[in-house]
């Protein structure tokens, strides 16, 4: 498969993860992955598709590089630190001592969409910089 459409189904996936966890606040965006990880953890990460395909791309194109990882690093830390979060409800511990309520922009929320395909591109040398 050629790099822009694994860069392609990249965005999708994104956009795709953005879409399901929608909420106009942070607190919304936590609650609704309270939401799937209380019906089931492995729901929790399937739907986390973006990590898995990171993981795949990694693997399938046989790239280890700084940028590659950093995904995978940072998606990794994304997760961890969401279920961290949703221990702590779990837990009873009110979310406004975890975290502040942040509005959620459209940029804000669709950020993730530009930042991972990119570095994937630059992951990749795709334009011989």
């Amino acid at each position: 498969m050629d790099i822009i459409s694994l860069f392609l189904i990249f965005i999708a996936i994104e956009i795709f993860e953005s879409n399901w966890q929608k909420s106009d606040t942070l607190h919304g965006v936590i609650y609704n992955n309270y939401t799937i990880y209380k019906k089931s953890i492995l729901l929790f990460f399937l739907l986390n598709l973006s990590f898995i395909y990171s993981i795949f791309l990694v693997i399938y194109l046989q790239n280890n590089s700084f940028l590659m990882l950093s995904i995978v690093g940072v998606k990794f830390l994304d997760i961890s630190l969401k279920l961290t979060i949703m221990k702590k409800i779990e837990d009873e511990i009110n979310i406004e001592d975890i975290l502040p309520n942040v509005k959620m922009t459209f940029l804000f929320r669709y950020i993730n969409a530009l930042i991972y395909p990119l570095t994937f591109i630059l992951s990749v040398n795709y334009f011989n910089l």
